[in-house]
């Protein structure tokens, strides 16, 4: 088999979870990041103080550090996980840092006027979020969720190290196997690109569809 078709091959069996790893990640760090953020923006000073450590603890630190910290030191403290949930959960947590601090600022941007509004006409905190805050924010914070989704993407890179068979491992074993080094990464890049360029689409088509929704325009 020449080391074009191994490449293609390579990249055929590691897109798959790769793309399924993000996109897990992705959903599990939004839904945590929201969490976050809402208890942080109503749970008060001492809640807000408490959740600001973990928050900057995983944004301090950097993801590979995480990752190996997480599969490798996890052992130790009878938390013995397989590659692929390693990384999943390694990756759901770095997201969600920053998706909450994401949405945090999407909280602040609102005007303190309309939560008192959505609390004199008598709704709970969680109606106040779903109903007014979340619609009224989406277009402000989607530039900066896709991009995270984007950085995410080409995170997604740090797995194999801990032994997850997604794309820079299953490539990276055909380079290492043929030598054939140049060809394989120019492949691996181009794999990632396309990835990125897909998903920047997908989310300017997306905003363009909530700022239909929500403005009326086009």
């Amino acid at each position: 088999m020449s080391v074009v078709s191994e490449t293609l091959w390579a990249v055929a069996r590691g897109l798959p979870l790769t793309v399924g790893i993000w996109l897990a990640s992705v959903a599990t760090g939004l839904l945590a990041g929201v969490l976050v953020a809402c208890a942080r923006h109503f749970g008060g000073p001492v809640v807000n103080a408490l959740l600001a450590v973990p928050v900057e603890v995983v944004r301090g630190v950097p993801f590979v550090v995480q990752a190996f910290l997480l599969y490798y030191g996890g052992p130790f403290i009878g938390l013995d996980l397989t590659p692929v949930v390693a990384g999943w959960l390694a990756l759901s947590v770095y997201a969600a840092a920053y998706f909450s601090e994401v949405f945090r600022a999407g909280f602040r941007a609102i005007p303190p006027g309309h939560t008192e509004a959505a609390r004199l006409l008598g709704l709970r905190t969680n109606q106040t979020v779903t109903r007014i805050l979340l619609p009224e924010m989406a277009l402000a914070v989607l530039p900066a969720l896709a991009n995270l989704a984007v950085i995410l993407i080409k995170e997604t890179a740090v797995l194999s190290i801990i032994t997850v068979p997604e794309l820079t491992f299953t490539v990276q074993g055909v380079g290492s196997a043929t030598f054939a080094f140049a060809q394989t990464m120019t492949a691996l890049a181009l794999s990632y690109w396309l990835l990125v360029e897909l998903t920047a689409w997908a989310a300017r088509r997306l905003e363009r569809g909530i700022a239909r929704a929500t403005l009326g325009t086009t």
